[in-house]
């Protein structure tokens, strides 16, 4: 059975035993490939021992590629959309993608919410419940975080039996103390070109995602879940 096959089983069934199966496939197919390119290596290998002038080339290949610096991938220069000016260093790329994605923030005005009425009228059990994490986390979409955290939405998916027990605790000792863990406020911003655009030069043709860790996510779905419920039960919101 391919391993394709057997990962598209697994996303539709989510089960251990799926995985494994997917796994064991796909390590069985990645030492079919490593060993048929060692085979291909050394017969090459064996090719060119057997003739001197291949040697000699070979060896003075190696001599230069080794001394050669490895060039590193670069971010394509960016044009500005309203002038000419073009940014080819990394701080002005920075900068021109940071006031193109980033631009400044306002304040809402709320000086006008009556705190006496929402203090009075507003009460609501400020306890997280198991129901409500499990129901966040099977809403989140698979495969859709970051390497860098380590963390993958399925993996919790598939063992969120065992880790609902501390998941819930974790998640209600913040609100209790009401205290934000400084990994959940981190974010990785990518930069990412649309698709069917053919001049990478134009900043137009970029845009950025953030990717957060999949527990802060979690964490946030719920407590905006909540506030939506109690904005909508005390009617806090105007009908204008």
């Amino acid at each position: 059975m391919k391993s394709w096959w057997l990962r598209i089983i697994w996303k539709s069934q989510s089960t251990l035993k799926t995985w494994d199966n997917y796994l064991k496939y796909n390590d069985h197919k990645n030492k079919i490939i490593k060993e048929t390119k060692c085979s291909h290596f050394r017969s090459q290998m064996h090719e060119l021992s057997n003739e001197l002038k291949s040697i000699w080339r070979f060896a003075k290949w190696i001599r230069i590629e080794s001394q050669l610096l490895k060039k590193l991938s670069q971010f394509l220069s960016l044009k500005s959309n309203n002038f000419n000016y073009i940014a080819d260093s990394f701080e002005e790329k920075t900068k021109m993608l940071r006031k193109k994605f980033f631009s400044s923030s306002f304040q809402a005005d709320i000086s006008n919410i009556l705190r006496s009425f929402i203090s009075l009228t507003m009460s609501f059990n400020s306890v997280l419940l198991q129901d409500e994490m499990r129901q966040m986390i099977q809403w989140v979409k698979v495969d859709k975080t970051s390497d860098a955290f380590k963390i993958s939405n399925k993996a919790l998916q598939v063992n969120l039996t065992e880790l609902t027990s501390i998941l819930i605790n974790l998640f209600n000792a913040c609100v209790i103390h009401k205290y934000h863990s400084k990994q959940f406020k981190k974010a990785q911003t990518i930069v990412l070109h649309k698709s069917k655009k053919s001049n990478y030069i134009d900043l137009k043709t970029y845009w950025l995602i953030a990717l957060l860790n999949t527990m802060s996510k979690t964490l946030k779905s719920i407590i905006i879940k909540r506030l939506s419920n109690i904005t909508e039960t005390h009617h806090m919101l105007s009908n204008a």
